[in-house]
C-alpha cells in the first residue's frame, strides 16, 4: 500500500468513525413540518413611544420568551430573524388561536382601582378615566392605573391541594411594584364586600383580563403587602395558566403583527418522515443495482461508498445541529442521486485512459481517471453549492432546510466519491486476481453507449440549427402556457391562508364547497388534496373564522383534523416573490460569472441562456398543469438550474481539454467530439438521479411529488440543453469572438516506475 492510499485509508476511517459516532448519540432536530406544532412569525412596528429596530426588538422576544415559558410548551424555540421579525416555534401546539392570543398581545400592562360598574352604555369617562367590559361583560369604570408591567416580576398558576380551593395565580412584584399594589388593596378594601369598588382591574390590550374583589380578610387601609398575591376564583387550569403568562410577559416595548403562521399535524410530518425513508431506501438500492451493472466491481464499491455518504450526510447534519425539514429531507434523498455524478465521472474518464494504454492496467487507469475527473467534479459541485447557498440566503422557512442539505449532500458526496471510493478501489486493484481481470473491474470495456458512439461518430453539432430551433419551439410553448393559463401562485407568494383539513368521513368536493360558502367563505378555493383530504385557501382568514370553515366540514364528514396551516400576510407574500425572482436572477448571473472566469465568456453565456430555456420550460409545465408555485417549486427550479449548469460544465471542461491539445482544430468538430465523448456520464448520472426522483413522485405525497416533478421534468430539459443548447450556442458565440484557444495542460517528465499490481506494467 502507497504511502497516499495510506493518507486516504486513515482520513476515511476517521470520517466514518466520526460519523457513526453522531449518528448514534445526536438526535436528529425535526421541524415542525416533520414533527407537528405551530410556528408564527412576529413583526415588530413602530409606535408612538418607540421606534422598532433591532434592540426593541430583542426586548420584545425575551417578553413573548416569559410569556411561552408560562405556557408550558416543551422544548419552544423563539429566534430574531434580520432586525424586525421574530420566529416563534411551538412543538406540538395545534391550536393557533390559543399560541396567537397569548404571545401576541401587545399593550401595556396595567392596574387600575374600579370606582364602580357603569350603567349608562352611552356615557363618556371623565379625564383619567376608562370604561371597559370585565371577564362578564360587564362595563366598569376604571381610575388611572397605578401599576404598570414593569412592577411585576413574574406570575405562577398553582393549585391549592391543602384546602382543595381550586386553582389561583400567584403574582410577584418588584421595586415599588409591591407598594403600589399594598397601597391599592388598602383603599380598595375600605368598599364593602361586594362592592364593585372593592374590585382591582388588571387590563392588556385594552381588555380586562382579570378583576379579582380584595379578600374579605384584608383590612381597610392595611393593604396586601410582602412584595406578592394571589388571585383566586374559578379558574381551570387552562385559564389559571393562561393568565399567569399574560400577567409574567409584561408589556412588549413595540407592537408585534403576525404577518406568518404555519399549523402542521404530527400524522402529516410521521407520513412524510415515512415516505421520504422509504424512497431513500428504493432509490438507493436501485441506484446501486444500476451502478453495479454498468460499472461491476468499481460499481459495488461505489455503492459502499454511497452508503458511506448516507451515513456522512445525516452525522453533519446532527453534529451541526441544522432542523430537518420536509423539503429538506427531500434535498438529503435527492443529493443521494447526485452523489453518484462524481464517481460516474471517475468511472468513465478510467475506461478511456485504459482503452487508450491497456498495457498500463486499470489501477493506472483509475489513478488517472481521478486526477482528469477531478476539475469537471469541483466546477459541477461548485455551481450547485451556488445554487444551494443561494436558498439558503434567499430562501425562508423550510425551503432554507433544503438549502442546507443539499449544501451537505454536495460535500458529502465529494468526501465519499474522492476519498471513500479511492480508497476502497485503490485496495481492490492491487490485488492481483483483480489486475489481470480487467473486465471484472468495470473498467476493461468502454460500454454500449460509447461504443455505438465510436462506430457511428454522428455529428450533431452539423445539425445544431436544428436542435436550437426545436429549443426555441419549446421555450414558445412554455411562455404561451404561462401568458394565456397564468400561474398558480401559492399562498406564501400571495397572501392569505391555506388549511388542510382530513375528515372521518369522505365528503365530497362539491359538499364540501357548499358547506366552507355556507360558512361565509363563498369566494375561497376548496380542492381535494391527496386522496380524501380538503384543503382550503382564502385571501384572508382569521383564527376564529378558520373555526367557523373546522365547524362546517365537521357537520358533512364528521370528525376533522388539521393538517396542515399556514397563513402569509400580504407584505411578506410580496416579498417572497420578490426574493423568488432576485433569487432566480442572481443565480444566473453568479452562474456567468463563475462559468466565465472558470472558462471563458462564450461557454458562460451558453451555458446561462441554456439555464433560462430550461427554467421557462419547467415553469410553463407546471403553468399548463396548473401545478402550485410556492417555495418548494423555487427549491426545485433552483436545483435544476444546478443540475442545467452541472451538465454543461462536464461538456465544457472537455472541450477545453480536447481544444488545448489541438488548437488549430475546427472548434465545431472539437465541441461535437466532447459531446460524444460525456454522453455515457450525462445518460449515467441521468438515470441514477431519476431513480431517486421517481421514487419521491411516487411515494412523496403530494408535496414532495410537485417537487420530484419539477426536478424530473428539469433532468430531462437539462440533460438535452447541456448537448443541443449550450453546446451549440457556444459555438456561435466563439465563431464572432476572437478569443485564442485554451493552452495545452503542461505534463511533468516523469521516471518510469514498475507497477507490481500490474503484471508488471511499466507506468
Amino acid at each position: 500500500m502507497s504511502r497516499a492510499t495510506m493518507v486516504r485509508a486513515l482520513l476515511a476511517l476517521a470520517v466514518i468513525a466520526g460519523s457513526l459516532f453522531f449518528a448514534f448519540t445526536t438526535p436528529a432536530r425535526l421541524g415542525l413540518d416533520l414533527r407537528g406544532g405551530t410556528q408564527i412569525v412576529l413583526e415588530t412596528k413602530d409606535s408612538p413611544t418607540a421606534k422598532a429596530n433591532q434592540e426593541s426588538t430583542d426586548r420584545a422576544l425575551e417578553v413573548l420568551r416569559r410569556r411561552v415559558d408560562a405556557l408550558g410548551v416543551a422544548e419552544s424555540s423563539l429566534t430574531r430573524s434580520g432586525e424586525r421579525r421574530i420566529i416563534v416555534e411551538l412543538p406540538d401546539v395545534q391550536d393557533p388561536r390559543k399560541a396567537a392570543d397569548v404571545i401576541g398581545r401587545t399593550a401595556q400592562l396595567t392596574v387600575h382601582p374600579v370606582l364602580g360598574v357603569e350603567q349608562n352604555a352611552n356615557a363618556k369617562p371623565a379625564a383619567g378615566e376608562r370604561i371597559l367590559p370585565d371577564e362578564q361583560g360587564q362595563p366598569l369604570k376604571l381610575a388611572q392605573p397605578v401599576l404598570t408591567g414593569q412592577g411585576i416580576k413574574g406570575a405562577q398558576a398553582g393549585l391549592d391541594q391543602e384546602n382543595m380551593s381550586g386553582w389561583f395565580v400567584t403574582v410577584d412584584f418588584r421595586g415599588n411594584g409591591g407598594k403600589a399594589w399594598k397601597d391599592a388593596t388598602a383603599k380598595a378594601a375600605c368598599s364593602p364586600i361586594g362592592d364593585p369598588t372593592r374590585r382591582i382591574a388588571i387590563v392588556l390590550d385594552d381588555k380586562v383580563i382579570s378583576s379579582p374583589q380584595v379578600n374579605e380578610t384584608v383590612a381597610c387601609n392595611v393593604g396586601i403587602a410582602g412584595g406578592s398575591t394571589q388571585i383566586t376564583g374559578s379558574f381551570t387550569p387552562t385559564e389559571a395558566k393562561d393568565l399567569a403568562a399574560l400577567i409574567q410577559g409584561g408589556a412588549l416595548p413595540v407592537p408585534v403583527s403576525i404577518i406568518e403562521q404555519r399549523v402542521v399535524g404530527p400524522t402529516l410530518g410521521d407520513a412524510a418522515i415515512d415516505a421520504s425513508a422509504k424512497a431513500a431506501v428504493i432509490g438507493v438500492i436501485l441506484t446501486a443495482l444500476f451502478i453495479i451493472v454498468v460499472y461491476r466491481l468499481v460499481g459495488a464499491l461505489a455503492a459502499i461508498a454511497l452508503a458511506c455518504y448516507s451515513l456522512i450526510s445525516y452525522a453533519t447534519l446532527v453534529a451541526l445541529g441544522a432542523t430537518l425539514t420536509l423539503p429538506g429531507l427531500a434535498g438529503f434523498v435527492l443529493a443521494i442521486g447526485m452523489a453518484i455524478d462524481a464517481n460516474v465521472l471517475v468511472f468513465e474518464r478510467a475506461r478511456e485512459e485504459y482503452a487508450a494504454a491497456p498495457a498500463k492496467g486499470t489501477r493506472r487507469a483509475l489513478s488517472t481517471g481521478f486526477d482528469k475527473a477531478f476539475s469537471a467534479i469541483a466546477d459541477s459541485n461548485i455551481t450547485t453549492l451556488l445554487a444551494a447557498g443561494l436558498l439558503f440566503f434567499l430562501a425562508s422557512g423550510p425551503v432554507r432546510g433544503f438549502g442546507v442539505t443539499l449544501s451537505i449532500g454536495v460535500l458529502a458526496s465529494l468526501v465519499s466519491a474522492l476519498l471513500v471510493t479511492r480508497v476502497l478501489a485503490d485496495l481492490a486493484m492491487s490485488r492481483g486476481f483483480v489486475a489481470k481481470r480487467p473486465k471484472l473491474t468495470g473498467l476493461g470495456s468502454t460500454g454500449r453507449v460509447r461504443d455505438w458512439l465510436d462506430r457511428h461518430n454522428p455529428d450533431l453539432m452539423g445539425r445544431r440549427r436544428i436542435w436550437l430551433g426545436i429549443s426555441a419551439l419549446a421555450v414558445v410553448i412554455a411562455v404561451t402556457g404561462i401568458a394565456t393559463r397564468g400561474l398558480n401562485f401559492g399562498v406564501e407568494f400571495t397572501g392569505g391562508r391555506l388549511v388542510e383539513y382530513s375528515t372521518s368521513r369522505s365528503v365530497n368536493v362539491d359538499t364540501a364547497r357548499e358547506a366552507v360558502a355556507d360558512a361565509g367563505f363563498p369566494r375561497a378555493v376548496v380542492q381535494t388534496s391527496g386522496e380524501d383530504d380538503i384543503s382550503v385557501r382564502t385571501e384572508q382568514l382569521n383564527n376564529d373564522e378558520e373555526r367557523r370553515i373546522h365547524d362546517a366540514l365537521a357537520e358533512k364528514g364528521g370528525q376533522v383534523t388539521k393538517l396542515r396551516d399556514e397563513l402569509i400576510g400580504p407584505s411578506l407574500g410580496d416579498e417572497l416573490r420578490q426574493k423568488a425572482l432576485i433569487a432566480l436572477g442572481v443565480a444566473l448571473l453568479a452562474q456567468l460569472a463563475y462559468l466565465a472566469v472558470r472558462f471563458r465568456w462564450t461557454f458562460g453565456a451558453g451555458a446561462v441562456i441554456a439555464m433560462l430555456h430550461d427554467v421557462l420550460i419547467v415553469t410553463g409545465v407546471f403553468a399548463w398543469f396548473g401545478k402550485p408555485i410556492d417555495g418548494v417549486f423555487l427549491a426545485a427550479l433552483l436545483t435544476v438550474i444546478g443540475y442545467s449548469v452541472n451538465d454543461s460544465v462536464v461538456v465544457f471542461d472537455r472541450i477545453r481539454e480536447l481544444w488545448g491539445a489541438d488548437r488549430d482544430g475546427k472548434f465545431a468538430a472539437i465541441a461535437n467530439r466532447a459531446s460524444l465523448q460525456t454522453v455515457p456520464r450525462t445518460v449515467n448520472t441521468g438515470i441514477g438521479a431519476v431513480f431517486i426522483l421517481a421514487a419521491l413522485a411516487l411515494l412523496g405525497g403530494d408535496s414532495l411529488t410537485d417537487f420530484a416533478i419539477a426536478l424530473l421534468v428539469g433532468i430531462a430539459v437539462g440533460t438535452w440543453s447541456s448537448v443541443f443548447t449550450a453546446t451549440p450556442l457556444a459555438i456561435i458565440f466563439q465563431s464572432r469572438s476572437k478569443s485564442a484557444p485554451p493552452r495545452p495542460k503542461k505534463k511533468l517528465a516523469a521516471k518510469p516506475r514498475r507497477d507490481p499490481a500490474d503484471s508488471g506494467a511499466v507506468v
